[in-house]
């Protein structure tokens, strides 16, 4: 036995939602070993006494962009399409690979320090992305989202440069590390491509048995617009356009109609609950009770670093609850294992990832974490689960660990130098990015 943990509490997130106080977890080659009430005969080549603290599957995120923490606050206080077009686009431009993958980097850091074990991430700079994942140790699945508009050029799958990037993407990382990075395909948002795009996109993602990420219905205007165009609400028009065939995860899902909601459970789409850049950019509220009773898998995602400020899920967890209280004006529509299951269970499933991680099972990857509940603030605890989604936060996580190795503890992040990440954050990536000395927010 590799790792043994030592009189520990365990919030399983198993099919019974176990929960284990003064119990013992051992970890061999990467994965759960050991976990019972009492110690195993077997010696441990290194023990953790993990008295006080409480250990849970790590969280997974599965929507971000992790490259954008380098315009984290830039813009702030107004609408979606003003913070992307008069603050976001112009800046984005002036990005490049290597400001890309530092601000990656942060990113990552961040993530295991608010006990994130696997991400979903759709957005540009997909290679240096990858790079920064490959080096960091943490589990995602990584999406070019492929946006076209007509009068552009010529679509075609081989030769359109997204399409060209995504399909380079799949071949160079997909698998890679015994399936660590996984490479979807991704659709910006049905507003910002064409029914040919979807298309091509989809057969592409199911002639490789891979999973799909896309936008769905973030604003109102959104759908309004779609309506007026097709007479179909997004979800609609993309699923006659095959983007659901597949494992597909819809982000944000706020303006969803009942009938939405029908059709994302009978095609076993999993909808990615956004719920504090939805809130922040004005966008909505999606109706999660709603979702989950029309038989929806929903998992939970910070969106960006930009849009939320930061990539803390134990923050997203705690709004996701009290959002769909409020919604339904009953406290009791949505419970903490609700929420749980949530950042855990449905993101792992979301992720096509369900047999290696999101509960704590003897044979599952050991993708877990460590809080420690002996800070005033979570003392006295009467129930783990609730107080996991509303008392606890990221900064209370003690350690990090994805098959088996430690990427975050005790302050210290083994895989990654932060220092030299802050060094050219701010010797090349800051200036790249905002040189011009323009403030355009």
């Amino acid at each position: 036995m590799d790792t043994l943990f030592t009189h520990v509490s365990v919030v399983t997130m198993d099919e019974n939602l176990t929960v284990l106080t003064d119990a013992f977890v051992g970890v061999t080659d990467g994965k759960i070993a050991y976990l019972g009430k009492t110690e195993p005969s077997e010696q441990a080549a290194h023990t953790v006494d993990a008295t006080g603290m409480v250990m849970m599957p790590g969280m997974i995120n599965c929507h971000t962009q992790l490259p954008m923490t380098i315009l984290r606050g830039y813009a702030e206080d107004c609408d979606l399409q003003t913070w992307l077009e008069n603050s976001i686009f112009p800046r984005e431009e002036k990005l490049d690979g290597r400001a890309a993958k530092a601000a990656a980097l942060l990113g990552i850091v961040e993530a295991v320090r608010f006990g994130t074990t696997s991400v979903s991430d759709l957005y540009a700079f997909s290679d240096e992305t990858c790079e920064a994942i490959a080096q960091s140790g943490i589990k995602a699945n990584v999406a070019r989202p492929v946006s076209y508009f007509e009068g552009e050029e010529a679509f075609d799958f081989a030769s359109f440069s997204m399409t060209k990037e995504a399909a380079a993407l799949h071949k160079k990382w997909h698998g890679y590390d015994n399936g660590r990075i996984q490479i979807e395909m991704g659709i910006h948002a049905e507003y910002a491509a064409t029914p040919e795009t979807w298309e091509a996109v989809s057969r592409y993602a199911a002639e490789n048995g891979l999973g799909l990420q896309v936008r769905l219905s973030e604003t109102e205007q959104e759908n309004e617009s779609c309506l007026e165009r097709t007479g179909l609400t997004p979800a609609q028009v993309l699923d006659c356009h095959h983007v659901f065939d597949g494992r597909t995860a819809a982000v944000h899902c706020v303006h969803l109609t009942e009938e939405d909601r029908a059709l994302l459970g009978r095609r076993h789409v999993s909808a990615v609950h956004c719920p504090t850049s939805n809130l922040k950019l004005a966008s909505g509220r999606a109706d999660v009770v709603a979702l989950v009773k029309n038989g929806v898998n929903v998992a939970l995602g910070t969106d960006s670093a930009a849009a939320s400020n930061n990539l803390d899920l134990f923050a997203e967890m705690k709004l996701a609850a009290l959002q769909a209280k409020e919604l339904h004006g009953d406290a009791g529509s949505f419970s903490a294992q609700a929420a749980l299951m949530m950042a855990t269970v449905c993101g792992a499933r979301a992720q096509g990832r369900e047999k290696e991680c999101g509960m704590l099972k003897v044979g599952m990857d050991a993708d877990l974490i460590l809080l420690d509940f002996t800070q005033p603030h979570l003392i006295p605890c009467h129930d783990l689960a609730n107080h996991l989604v509303y008392a606890a936060s990221g900064h209370d996580v003690a350690m990090t660990m994805v098959r088996g190795k430690v990427l975050y503890a005790q302050g210290k992040f083994p895989t990654i130098d932060l220092a030299s990440v802050i060094s050219e954050l701010q010797t090349y990536a800051i200036g790249k990015v905002f040189g011009d000395g323009k403030d355009e927010a």
